[in-house]
């Protein structure tokens, strides 16, 4: 049985792949994804999800700063879709959901990944989110700085 919040998760990374693929308003988005593939879903589940989606859009830029950062060697607009959108909402959580464990967080990303992604994407998503958690608990934004300053 998958938990509300685990559910809100997956219903958070569809109606964001509708916000960003199809330009689907967020709310719109929520509405239709919830009345068409989960109607029965608990209130706790589609509150969740409408808090994962509107904090990943209001902070979609400093989100991809702090993403891109992490994922060495990767443009953001070379990440598939997917793997962007995963990246986001577990960043958001890392970052501004103070009630979710760092490693709770990242463990629902890669298991998304896993669902979602493609054989690689697990190992990526963990890769970057715990390079972001690490940089967080920090109290940085970019990675560690090197031997001759910020890497």
């Amino acid at each position: 049985m998958t938990g509300p919040r685990r559910q809100a998760r997956q219903a958070a990374l569809q109606v964001l792949y509708f916000w960003e693929v199809g330009k689907a308003p967020a709310g719109d988005a929520l509405e239709a994804f919830f009345a068409e593939h989960s109607p029965d879903a608990a209130p706790a589940a589609r509150t969740f999800a409408a808090e994962i989606v509107t904090g990943t859009i209001a902070h979609v830029e400093e989100l991809d700063q702090v993403i891109a950062a992490h994922a060495r060697n990767w443009r953001l607009d070379r990440l598939a879709v997917l793997d962007r959108l995963i990246l986001r909402m577990a960043a958001w959580e890392l970052k501004f959901a103070a009630d979710t464990p760092p490693a709770v967080a990242i463990n629902e990303a890669v298991d998304l990944a896993r669902r979602f992604g493609t054989d690689e994407s697990p190992r990526f998503v963990n890769g970057v989110l715990d390079g972001i958690r690490k940089t967080l608990e920090a109290g940085r934004d970019g990675p560690p700085a090197g031997p001759d300053g910020p890497a």
